[in-house]
């Protein structure tokens, strides 16, 4: 508690003992100031994080960027360096917000590739005879319009009917050639189970949900027996394949990964435990034969990713964590990449702390313009070859990198010692190493969007199920999400794509040469044409 004094005490001290006394009571003040401040922030930044919209995307006016003016660096075009610039124009640039115009040819492009039916509407000669009179009509072209025609779900029990023959003299019994059973004496068959697979792992639908709607149907199929069914045919057909494009993983230049928490049950661990959830897929630049591979574990250290990458030489994209950078001292041959993401994050959440009158004359608005310009740059080379991307990378974004950090650097000793701002300047000067790595390679990409994606679907599966039961449950649901979200990535059909898995897989139970699994791989062109995805047309019919 501050003291106080009277005047007469006052009026008693020496000069001396004012000065110490104003000192200590100004010092007492910035303090004061300075906790006040951590305080707003905080208060800005929960009151955000309540009722705020989680967009880090800014008004492109003002746009800040790196330039040079008379031959000197200019950072974030500082307005007392680019008044003089300014001065020159002739007047102030006008901007029109005109609301974008519809489309044109979005309804053909919604069409294109479905399969059409034609329904024919006609009148017969009678009717034509009573209005026309007899021989008193010419046919016209056909009115045609169309609409989405959807037929639900349609269940019936196949019973399959197996002739068997016997030879008369030899005694020899044989079998008509029939499909394996998926799991023998089960009642389930690769429609039915890639159905709870396609509800549960694509479209996020727990299984007593399933439960319930099977039941509507008519189907009683208890959640257990589903998620016995699942785990059985994730651990007997589909590892094998997991197990492939594990390997296949190894041959890309360019990975990507992430982490996310997830609750089980009985893993053996008090109530409450976190376990993890890591995926790994191609970088995200290899547009054509994409893999994403998730992976349970119960901890989130680096023995795990250290297993999982075991030997694998190349260049890996990341968020800040860590683990990935441990892993980069023991193996030379590996290198870590930054994402700029989540420095955008960072320095977006130390914006939205600053009151809106003085927000744009903030450090936080001027990397914030930065980085924007930086992600600018590089969405306009989009469709290049890896060699061009790095080509442009090299002249116009490298500046704007290298002056962000410039600029970091020279102003690091006015950021306070706590806050947003503080976290965001540090987080970017410690990641820089890795957050150059883009520009020194046109396949890697400028952050981990493309993993946070992927990892996406187990996210808002995890808010509807919650929890996983078992450990065999966890492994489990890692593979299944491995193939539907490999699926996803390469335009296929993740329900036509694993019942077609279930078909086929159970034919190779017994073959030790897994060269077969070649002609099930999502991009194989031996798959089945329904299982893809339809290309859309744009309004010139092309695809």
């Amino acid at each position: 508690m501050a003291l106080k004094y009277t005047e007469e005490q006052l009026n008693s001290f020496d000069r001396e003992t004012l000065t110490r006394l104003f000192l200590s009571q100004q010092e007492q003040l910035e303090n004061i100031d300075y906790t006040l401040q951590l305080v707003l922030e905080q208060m800005a930044d929960l009151k955000r994080h309540r009722f705020g919209r989680s967009s880090e995307k800014h008004e492109t006016e003002d746009q800040l960027s790196f330039m040079e003016v008379d031959g000197k660096i200019v950072f974030f075009n500082e307005a007392e360096a680019v008044a003089a610039e300014e001065n020159t124009q002739e007047g102030p640039e006008s901007v029109s917000r005109r609301k974008p115009k519809k489309k044109q040819g979005k309804r053909e492009e919604d069409l294109s590739g479905l399969p059409v039916v034609v329904v024919e509407h006609s009148m017969t000669d009678e009717e034509l005879e009573d209005k026309f009179g007899k021989g008193g009509w010419k046919q016209l072209p056909d009115e045609v319009y169309r609409r989405y025609s959807f037929t639900p779900a349609k269940i019936e029990v196949e019973e399959h009917h197996v002739k068997v023959y016997a030879g008369k003299e030899t005694e020899e019994v044989i079998k008509s050639p029939h499909p394996q059973a998926l799991l023998r004496g089960s009642l389930v068959s690769p429609s039915l189970e890639a159905a709870v697979m396609n509800a549960k792992y694509v479209n996020a639908v727990p299984l007593y949900r399933q439960e319930q709607e099977f039941e509507r149907c008519g189907l009683h199929i208890s959640r257990q027996n589903m998620a016995n069914w699942t785990i059985q045919c994730a651990d007997r057909y589909l590892a094998v394949l997991y197990d492939y494009l594990h390997e296949k993983l190894y041959g890309y230049h360019v990975l990507q990964a992430d982490e996310t928490p997830v609750l089980v049950n009985k893993d053996g661990r008090p109530a409450g435990s976190k376990s993890y959830m890591w995926v790994y897929r191609a970088g995200f630049m290899y547009s054509n034969r994409q893999i994403v591979l998730y992976e349970y574990q119960k901890t989130r250290d680096a023995s795990h990713p250290r297993a999982f990458l075991k030997g694998y030489t190349g260049i890996c994209v990341t968020d800040g964590y860590q683990v990935y950078h441990t892993l980069e001292k023991e193996n030379e041959e590996l290198t870590i990449a930054g994402c700029w993401v989540h420095v955008r994050r960072r320095f977006d959440e130390a914006l939205k702390t600053i009151p809106e009158p003085g927000r744009k004359k903030s450090m936080s608005y001027l990397i914030m313009r930065q980085i924007q310009a930086i992600y600018r740059e590089e969405g306009k080379l989009k469709g290049l070859s890896c060699e061009e991307r790095l080509k442009q990378r090299q002249v116009i974004i490298k500046p704007l990198v290298d002056a962000m950090f410039a600029y970091l650097r020279l102003h690091d000793h006015e950021v306070p010692a706590n806050g947003k701002l503080r976290e965001g300047v540090t987080y970017a000067l410690n990641q820089e190493r890795y957050l150059k790595v883009f520009l020194t390679d046109g396949d890697v990409p400028i952050d981990n969007n493309a993993s946070e994606r992927a990892i996406r679907g187990f996210c808002i599966g995890k808010k509807n199920w919650q929890v996983i039961d078992t450990i065999n449950g966890a492994a489990s649901s890692a593979i299944i999400y491995s193939i539907a979200e490999t699926a996803k990535a390469n335009n296929l059909r993740p329900y036509d794509y694993f019942e077609y898995l279930r078909t086929e897989l159970p034919k190779h139970t017994d073959n030790l040469d897994r060269s077969f699994l070649e002609d099930l791989l999502p991009w194989s062109e031996k798959l089945p044409e329904h299982i893809r995805k339809p290309k859309k047309q744009d309004s010139t019919g092309r695809a």
